[in-house]
């Protein structure tokens, strides 16, 4: 297998070219570029560089950072757990409520309402003991 020196290589990407862009009816030359390898390799990473950038750019100075999935500010995050907390409370003070509501209105209904059969242990009186 030949090698291939440093030197040839470096004339290969140097070598110039002719891209000729033609009208297919006429055969007229429509437009007529000089490239070489190296030109095109070269205006091709510079395109997609500024590609890059220009995406990267639209991110991170935009609104559309937030929707990214894993993206989180940590003053949303803390106001989301916030309230997230605050919702939890007031969903258990709103089945309170409604509990007691329908208590309520069993009592009122005279319904028959379960009474509560625990007995209460008093202490008794010290004068009792006398």
């Amino acid at each position: 297998m030949a090698k291939l020196e440093a030197g040839s290589t470096l004339k290969r990407l140097r070598n110039r070219y002719r891209l000729v862009v033609m009208n297919d009816d006429t055969y007229e030359e429509v437009v007529t570029f000089k490239l070489s390898r190296l030109s095109v390799y070269v205006g091709l990473s510079t395109i997609f560089v500024v590609l890059v950038g220009l995406t990267v750019a639209l991110i991170v100075f935009t609104p559309l950072k937030y929707y990214i999935p894993g993206y989180d500010d940590l003053k949303v995050g803390r106001e989301y757990r916030k309230m997230k907390y605050r919702v939890d409370s007031l969903e258990k003070e709103v089945n309170f409520q409604a509990g007691y509501i329908d208590n309520l209105r069993k009592v009122l209904r005279g319904d028959a309402v379960t009474l509560d059969t625990v007995q209460l242990q008093t202490p008794k009186d010290e004068l009792e003991d006398d």
